[in-house]
């Protein structure tokens, strides 16, 4: 089965249905009205996964604070002098095991209506991601759905400590909540809580202001935050907080859950993510675990940990935004995707979502459509998924003042309310030209995504470093998967561009693209253009302001021009290094030979996929046998057959449909042969000799990336 681009849709699920548009500013749920989880019926799932989606983000699922009374239900009523607005925020979760009854059209079957929610996505071929909120609870948790056998988060602490690895929460021995905010909040009793616990926002007093996470409980996970040495780590034996969390991951996953994004993961200790991670993906190895993560010194290590995607917020999103607002120059693009080349397949781009402006709002962009080619970059220029919020391709502007929230930019997390462009364009079908006409756009291109096997599984070739003439307003890369080649132009400028884009040699090495002129189809306009990569290394090309060229071309591969045009004999040492340890790693693990190997002079990156992490041991021996081959001086020879002739020992299962009838046998003394059309050495000894720099590995793939270089 073909890789597929995974397209995040996020759903503020509390809005997105909403069929009353009173939108009364601190209104209460009976004047405003609430979205439901059973207005994601068949055919709103099959409108949302026609745009390109594959995979679905129900935002605020699991019950959190909130001023609406359950109590009749037997759910807990909660204080609103700890409950920001009157829906309150999701991420003030009263109990991990129930499910938001503000999002249930009977109450009493809120659970079940969730479950045929997952099921009505997954029968419309979308998989289903929700919060984990990991970090804090609301002040007033409790449980009263928890399954039979688990103790409610906080029952068992001893109160009397400050921090014990026992705890779930941090105390403040002997000390009142007192936050500068109003305790009654129109209650007739203040809101008490003695000892205070320590605020989420890592507050390790009773006295938040009115700025902190008030509302919220830090959880304990064996950090002493306020040990007299300093910060000090308590995980041995492991933590109660740790099995407390890890039964309510397993605890979704069994209720047929795809994913979860993990709230301010980065402020859990990545040692609690690699235990319960790899708990979870023993039980269900497909489940997705994505990380809100800022701080990007961290990013490897939460990789390391499990992750399989990471916010791209500090990078790619702040580039993207400087440029559509501040004319940051494009060139800065490069520069964002280098900083995490390495574990590019593990972040998340967006340019949107619940805590950030919307790009329509006057504090970002004022108009949505500039942000177009920014959309275009991030969705077809890498592997990695791409994120958007739900009324984002309909260029909501978000500059509502809903109560709680305010006019911000942003659309409200605290407030019952309705999306004007949601509403217009699922509940009245409303929607206006402009509307319809930008969410076109987005479908066209997340179904490019889709549908284009260079977007899902091709090669990336930035063209920024010899195009400075463009640098400044455009952005051009390439894609390439087997014999299609993609050529994208995004235009962030306000004006027409007429373009000539350089294409260098190394782009033909890199990609092995043939010299020869083809004719290119435009993705987006339909129409055909030549493309003279027989007689120049150029394309010139017309992008329209605020728009985009998506040139898709068919290379024939045919054998002669394969022979002269490859350059892969760039660096013969380097290439004739990935055969030995292609042939070394099949020996030592038992794997397949890599098909993801980047080759060049300074440095080199190979990915294999085993069964298991090579320990340090494992590691070392690799760079010792390499190097021992290499002074064994073993000979290089090539031999050319016919398809009819093939050795026995030639495996040409790998060769691409179109390979010519003759096939180049390259042979390294006994050890290792295999059909290539690169340059080598004439023998081992002439390599020089071969350093691993460093390794990755992926858990999810099990795939194993070794960068080496030779000396």
């Amino acid at each position: 089965m073909a890789q597929q681009k995974i397209i995040i849709y996020q759903i503020f699920t509390r809005l997105f249905g909403n069929r009353t548009n009173v939108c009364k500013q601190n209104g209460t749920i009976a004047e405003n009205g609430c979205g439901k989880m059973n207005f994601f019926s068949d055919e709103v799932l099959q409108q949302i996964r026609a745009k390109g989606i594959t995979h679905v983000w129900y935002t605020g699922i699991i019950r959190h604070a909130s001023m609406t009374d359950y109590s009749s239900f037997g759910i807990p009523r909660q204080h609103p002098a700890v409950v920001k607005g009157r829906a309150g925020s999701p991420y003030a979760i009263t109990d991990y095991y129930d499910v938001d009854p503000d999002l249930a059209e009977d109450v009493n079957k809120r659970s079940a209506e969730f479950d045929a929610l997952v099921e009505r996505t997954h029968k419309a071929n979308m998989k289903v991601i929700i919060d984990f909120v990991p970090n804090h609870v609301a002040r007033q948790y409790h449980s009263v759905v928890k399954p039979e056998g688990i103790v409610d988060l906080g029952a068992t602490d001893n109160q009397s400590m400050g921090f014990s690895s026992d705890n779930n929460f941090y105390y403040n021995v002997g000390q009142q909540f007192s936050p500068s905010i109003d305790l009654y909040a129109g209650e007739s009793e203040p809101y008490t809580e003695y000892p205070a616990k320590a605020t989420g926002n890592d507050h390790f007093d009773a006295y938040p202001g009115k700025n902190d996470w008030y509302e919220t409980v830090k959880l304990n996970y064996g950090v002493d935050y306020c040990d007299a040495g300093g910060r000090s780590e308590h995980f041995s034996p492991v933590p109660n907080t740790w099995q407390k969390m890890l039964d309510i991951l397993l605890f979704w996953a069994a209720r047929g859950v795809d994913g979860f994004r993990c709230d301010m993961a980065e402020m859990v200790p990545t040692a609690f993510w690699s235990w319960a991670i790899a708990k979870v993906k023993t039980i269900n190895p497909g489940i997705l675990f994505i990380a809100e993560v800022y701080n990007p010194m961290d990013y490897r290590h939460y990789v390391a940990a499990g992750f399989d995607y990471l916010y791209d917020k500090v990078g790619m999103y702040d580039t993207m935004r400087s440029i559509i607002c501040d004319g940051c120059p494009t060139s800065k693009i490069t520069t964002a995707w280098q900083w995490v080349d390495d574990i590019n397949e593990h972040m998340l781009y967006f340019l949107e979502n619940h805590d950030e402006q919307r790009i329509a709002s006057n504090y970002f962009a004022g108009d949505a459509f500039r942000a177009y080619p920014a959309l275009v970059a991030n969705v077809l220029m890498r592997k990695n998924p791409f994120m958007v919020y739900a009324g984002q391709e309909y260029g909501e502007r978000g500059m509502d003042e809903e109560g709680f929230s305010g006019c911000d930019g942003r659309t409200t997390i605290f407030d019952y309310w309705t999306v004007p462009s949601l509403y217009r364009a699922f509940v009245s079908k409303e929607s206006t030209d402009e509307e319809r006409e930008l969410s076109r756009l987005y479908s066209e291109v997340l179904n490019i995504a889709n549908a284009e096997k260079a977007v899902s599984e091709g090669d990336f070739f930035d063209l920024m470093y010899v195009n400075e003439h463009i640098a400044e307003r455009q952005y051009a890369f390439l894609r390439k998967a087997n014999n299609e080649l993609l050529f994208v132009v995004a235009n962030f400028d306000g004006a027409k561009a007429s373009l000539t884009v350089n294409i260098p040699d190394h782009a033909f090495t890199f990609l092995h693209i043939p010299r020869k002129d083809v004719v290119a189809t435009d993705l987006l306009s339909g129409t055909n253009v030549a493309v003279h990569f027989g007689s120049t290394t150029s394309v010139n090309v017309d992008v329209d302001a605020y728009k985009c060229v998506i040139l898709k071309m068919q290379l024939s591969m045919e054998t002669e021009e394969i022979f002269n045009a490859h350059n892969k004999e760039e660096y013969p040492p380097a290439h004739t290094a990935e055969h030995l340890l292609n042939q070394t790693m099949v020996r030592m693990f038992g794997c397949a030979r890599s098909s993801n190997a980047h080759i060049e002079r300074k440095k080199s990156k190979i990915s294999f996929i085993l069964d298991h992490k090579p320990s340090r041991k494992e590691e070392k021996e690799i760079e010792v046998r390499m190097n021992e081959l290499i002074e064994e001086d073993l000979p290089v020879k090539y031999e050319v057959v016919d398809r009819n002739h093939i050795p026995d020992d030639i495996s040409i299962d790998r060769l691409p449909e179109d390979a010519s009838e003759n096939l180049r046998i390259v042979r390294i003394g006994d050890y290792d042969a295999c059909p290539c059309i690169g340059k080598h050495v004439r023998s081992t000894s002439q390599i020089g000799k071969f350093v691993m720099l460093g390794t990755n590995w992926d858990e999810m793939k099990h795939s194993f990336r070794i960068r080496f270089k030779i000396i």
